[in-house]
């Protein structure tokens, strides 16, 4: 089938769409969803440990459109953002995770500090932040505001976070 990759899963082979796309050919694949006359939304972050509010909030996001874009810290923006010892799990095994959720469209990475740069190349309609965030908090919101776009808080309250699941596997573990 066109468009279709075979991905692994377990020990049989299934199909399944390419999701992860570097952002010069993402932003042309957004610019034909957007013709299409679909809302895209952009949602960010490092997904180093996936845990329920991850996933919620990739949920939510998706609900607010019809294309849901993640963009994922690189290896090192990650590690400037968090410190050493992370990412747990590097970019391409990230990359692989985020793409199995149904709930996600495209996958692309970004390497700065935050996803300026992805907001800017496609635009979306919405870009979503976890509920750690309030809109006016927004580090992007000025670039968002700029274009156009709206933005939401989504994923209901903060109940987990990698940080926390760390430190209580430390504790707990050593």
């Amino acid at each position: 089938m066109k468009g279709l990759t075979r991905c692994a899963a377990g020990n049989f082979r299934m199909p399944c769409r390419k999701k992860f796309f570097r952002l010069p050919q993402l932003a042309a694949r957004i610019a034909r969803e957007k013709k299409l006359g679909k809302t895209i939304v952009l949602a960010n972050g490092g997904f180093d440990l996936i845990h329920i509010g991850h996933i919620r909030y990739l949920q939510q996001a998706k609900a607010k459109g019809d294309i849901l874009v993640v963009a994922l810290n690189s290896d090192s923006s990650l590690q400037r953002l968090k410190g050493s010892g992370r990412a747990l799990i590097d970019e391409q095994g990230r990359v692989r995770i985020i793409s199995a959720l149904a709930c996600v469209d495209y996958v692309t990475l970004f390497t700065e500090m935050t996803v300026e740069n992805v907001l800017r190349a496609i635009t979306p309609h919405f870009h979503c932040k976890g509920s750690d965030y309030t809109i006016d908090s927004i580090p992007e919101r000025a670039i968002v505001r700029g274009y156009g776009g709206e933005m939401a808080i989504v994923g209901g309250d903060k109940i987990r976070s990698t940080s926390l699941v760390i430190e209580k596997i430390k504790a707990l573990y050593g």
